[in-house]
């Protein structure tokens, strides 16, 4: 009798304070959409290293966009197919997901350097995706 009262009280307990929190997708939004940049800015290092081409990343608050400098004219004007196929490979953010700010455009050389060095936070997520200066290496 005292074990089904317990699970009774455990079972209380978790619809009290997880329930709330799996029936709201903008955590689980945002920690995606902040693992989804993530691998996006590490695909454009590689692209640009595997291609030997400069490869820009633009952003707006909900999404990133990939183009490639084909021609070597320092702008970044042709569209770069994505991890998954799109071109230009874009990521955009699910409902309630966006950035804390908007991200300045980054450009990753032939030898995976960055333009600059950059920080970028999803809202919502508490940890910060960051490009190295003079690596490109791209980490939480």
């Amino acid at each position: 009798m005292i074990e089904l009262i317990m699970v009774i009280v455990l079972v209380g307990v978790l619809a009290v304070f997880a329930a709330p929190r799996l029936f709201n997708s903008t955590d689980f939004n945002a920690r995606g959409f902040h693992d989804e940049t993530l691998a996006f800015l590490r695909y454009a290092q590689k692209t640009a290293i595997a291609q030997r081409h400069v490869v820009c990343i633009t952003f707006t608050l909900t999404s990133a966009t990939l183009k490639v400098d084909n021609d070597g004219s320092a702008g970044c004007e042709a569209n770069l197919v994505g991890p998954r196929g799109d071109s230009p490979g874009t990521i955009t953010a699910q409902s309630g997901a966006s950035y804390n700010s908007l991200p300045t455009a980054i450009s990753f050389d032939a030898l995976g350097q960055p333009s600059a060095a950059q920080t970028i936070q999803v809202q919502g997520v508490g940890r910060s995706i960051t490009v190295e200066a003079s690596t490109g290496y791209v980490h939480e």
